[in-house]
């Protein structure tokens, strides 16, 4: 493999780092950019792979969180003296988990499906043109529902969010933060639920997925760009998430907006 094909496995693996966190679709601009600069990877063991690359940057940012929440919700299952603050991380777990369960389901049942339906740059212009809308409707509420307040019902519905997003050019981070903050949420647990819904869902596609990565008749070629793209997509999904902390703290979430309708009006014109 030469070095201009060892460079467009990097040069991906940045754009999927890059966008995985912030909401403006990275398996979209995957597809964008692998159209208009020519730069198809055949297989879904790339994404797969690059995608379970942030995943690892998300858990490494959020460990304090997630060591938290284990130890509480396991407390709460075993010692009699229960706390306020176990029972707060118990039910958070739950709701994840019931989050989790709309696009598991739908993924693995309607997934080719809808891949077939919503084919095509143009579709990927107007979704990220729907994506800009939702943001702009949201981008100036702040909520004052904390960790502990979430719902039954908010979990179903950030859940049912995220299964929307598995339609091409849909930001699953947006669909799931937008329908968080307008739920009522804080800002700062809109962004914790979005991240710790990501979790299940990107492992469960790596698990899925690793028997063909690994019987991939091509795999001797392709472990140094797919190694370089994995370390690409690590590094920059963690600054691209450090980076997209700070900014909804800030409630800038505007700038996204308007990014989604340049890009989606460009594609389809350019499409």
């Amino acid at each position: 493999m030469n070095v201009t094909e060892l460079l467009k496995y990097l040069f991906l693996g940045l754009i999927q780092g890059i966008t995985e966190p912030i909401p403006i679709s990275s398996s979209g601009h995957l597809v964008l950019f692998e159209h208009f600069f020519g730069l198809k990877i055949t297989g879904l063991s790339f994404e797969v792979l690059v995608n379970f690359a942030s995943l690892l940057a998300v858990l490494f940012i959020y460990r304090s969180d997630l060591i938290q929440l284990t130890k509480n919700s396991l407390s709460y299952l075993i010692v009699s003296d229960k706390t306020q603050s176990m029972k707060k991380d118990f039910y958070f777990v739950i709701y994840l988990i019931i989050g989790t369960i709309p696009a598991g389901i739908i993924g693995v049942l309607f997934q080719d499906q809808i891949a077939a339906i919503f084919k095509g740059v143009r579709v990927i212009g107007f979704t990220l043109i729907i994506t800009g809308i939702a943001l702009w409707l949201i981008r100036n509420l702040k909520g004052s529902k904390g960790d502990g307040e979430l719902t039954l019902k908010d979990s179903i519905i950030i859940g049912l969010s995220q299964a929307v997003a598995l339609i091409p050019g849909i930001s699953r981070s947006g669909a799931t933060i937008v329908s968080s903050v307008a739920l009522g949420t804080k800002r700062e647990t809109a962004l914790k639920f979005s991240f710790f819904l990501y979790i299940p869902v990107s492992l469960g596609g790596m698990i899925l997925s690793f028997s063909d990565l690994i019987h991939d008749p091509r795999m001797g070629q392709l472990f140094l760009p797919y190694t370089l793209a994995f370390i690409a997509s690590l590094v920059a999904s963690y600054f691209s998430l450090k980076w997209f902390i700070n900014v909804m703290k800030k409630g800038k979430l505007g700038y996204f907006s308007i990014y989604c309708f340049v890009v989606g009006i460009a594609v389809i014109i350019l499409g």
